[in-house]
Formats: structure tokens, C-alpha cells, sequence
């Protein structure tokens, strides 16, 4: 602050970021009251003028389970890897969930706030950190789900014992919020000049789901020639070992683990580059 803004009574300048390192990322804890009235605006919005409001984040589940225990388990009369059907499709849907709903929104950050972005001056990135808690919400009311049938399934003696390894169920979960925040920012960065990616987003969202050892365990593809394509899948490792966790059963290794976390960085870090050029100018483009 120079001697004429002291004189002047000035308390904040805004400048603009020139370097690309630059990223002042000290400024989205400064306005961290602001984020949460970004979640508290999101969590609100989902659910005004519903008849049903959070049941739908149970009955979504519900219904996917049971359409995966028919297709994949009566018709296609694919194994679980020891894991009672019903808890093997709704554990991965869980988690799925969480990632592509994450993913989608964070991915219309520039084209669906433009307006807001447009009057007032805030940390942009507030915006999808904002969104990848707010879905917590939706995440926790479907973890308790899972958590009643696993319950229930217990009383009836099939053995989900708690273990230590529940415990590491929260590290799973940020490496899942990373990925796809780092993912979505990327992709919202690339919107602001081609409309076409969020249409192609909807649709690789489906084919990466298939992609991805939801409906079949990794086991499942042993001797398989295509099983690498899986397996290289950062999201492949955290699935599987969210029901290890959960279960004691399913393929896991921590090694591969540390590969999903290496994305996660990799893909935080480069977003946040993207990101942090693309706000200087996103005005002129969308």
C-alpha cells in the first residue's frame, strides 16, 4: 500500500494477478464466512419447491441398488467378492455419487455464476469448494443409509464387523473430493471457451461409471486383457478400498492407493493453475 492510498484511508486494494503462481489462496480463507453462505445458498436451493426435499438422496440410492442387484446380479450373474449383494452395489453408488455430482457442478462454475462473478469481487475459487461441501450433505444422508442396512444385515448375522479400518473411510473420502474438484475446475476453466465439453461431460460421466468397478468387483476381471484399463482408473483403488474398509473383502493395495492420491494432487495443482489464469479473463468469454 503506497503513501496515497495510506492518505486516502484505503483498507484493501484489487489488483490484478499477473503471475501465474500467484494464486492467493491465503484470500479464500479470508472469506471463508462467504463460503459457507455458498453452501448454505446450495443446500437450500436443492431442495426448495420439492415435495420430498433430502428423501430423494434416499430414494435415488434405493432404487439404483435394486436396479443393479437385477441387472448385474440376477441376469448378468456377476460375483461380489464374498460381499452380501445388496451392501456391495449401494457402497459403491455411495461413493459414485458423491464423485459425479461433485464433478458436474464444479464443472458450470464460470458459465452458471457469470452474474455474480460479474458484480462483486471474491476468491472465485470459493465457488466450487463450496460445492464440494455442500454435496457432503448429500453424501452423509447416503453413508447413513448404507450404515442402516449394514445394521441390518448385522442383526440378521451377516458379519460387517466395525474394524480400525473404518477409520481411514475419511482419507477415501477427500481423495474423491480432490479428484473430482480438481477435475471440475479444469473442465469449468475450459467451458468458458467451449460450450461443448459440458455436453460431453454428461455423457463420459455414464460411460465412467461402467469404467469403474461399481457394479463388479476388480476381481472380476482377473485374466482379462482390458483389466489394466481398469486398473489405471484413479478411482478404481479408492472404491475398492472403501469396501475393504468396510467390509474386510475386495482387492486392495496400498500402492495403488498412493497412485490415486499422486492424481489427486496432480490434478488439484494443475487446476488450480487453470483456474487461476482462465478467471483473469472469463468475462470476455462467456
Amino acid at each position: 500500500m503506497n503513501l496515497q492510498e495510506e492518505k486516502e484511508g484505503w483498507t484493501e486494494v484489487i489488483s490484478p494477478k499477473t503471475r501465474l503462481f500467484d494464486l492467493q489462496l491465503d484470500q479464500v480463507w479470508k472469506y471463508r464466512d462467504l463460503l459457507w453462505l455458498f453452501v448454505r445458498r446450495d443446500f437450500i436451493a436443492q431442495y426448495k419447491q420439492t415435495v420430498l426435499g433430502p428423501l430423494w438422496h434416499v430414494i435415488q440410492p434405493v432404487f439404483t441398488t435394486i436396479m443393479f442387484l437385477l441387472v448385474f446380479g440376477k441376469i448378468a450373474n456377476i460375483p461380489t467378492d464374498g460381499i452380501q449383494p445388496i451392501l456391495f452395489y449401494m457402497s459403491g453408488i455411495t461413493l459414485w455419487n458423491y464423485f459425479s455430482t461433485c464433478l458436474i457442478s464444479t464443472s458450470n462454475t464460470f458459465i452458471l455464476n457469470a452474474g455474480i462473478f460479474g458484480k462483486v469481487y471474491f476468491p472465485r475459487l470459493v465457488l466450487p469448494l463450496s460445492i464440494i461441501l455442500s454435496n457432503i450433505v448429500k453424501l452423509g444422508i447416503q453413508f447413513g443409509l448404507l450404515l442402516l442396512v449394514i445394521f441390518w444385515f448385522d442383526f440378521h448375522h451377516y458379519t460387517t464387523a466395525f474394524t480400525v479400518n473404518w477409520f481411514f473411510i475419511p482419507v477415501l473420502l477427500l481423495i474423491i473430493a480432490g479428484i473430482s474438484l480438481g477435475l471440475g475446475i479444469i473442465i469449468s476453466s475450459l467451458t468458458t471457451k467451449y460450450r461443448d465439453l459440458s455436453i460431453l461431460l454428461t455423457f463420459a460421466i455414464q460411460l465412467a461409471m461402467y469404467a469403474t468397478p461399481i457394479a463388479y468387483p476388480l476381481s472380476f476381471l482377473q485374466g482379462k486383457k482390458y483389466r489394466y484399463l481398469i486398473e489405471w482408473n484413479p478411482l478404481t483403488p479408492v472404491v475398492e478400498a472403501f469396501r475393504f474398509c468396510l467390509f474386510g473383502k475386495g482387492t486392495f493395495n496400498l500402492y495403488t492407493i498412493v497412485y490415486s492420491v499422486g492424481f489427486m494432487f496432480v490434478v488439484l495443482i494443475s487446476g488450480v493453475l487453470i483456474f487461476n489464469k482462465v478467471e483473469k479473463s472469463f468475462m470476455d468469454t462467456v
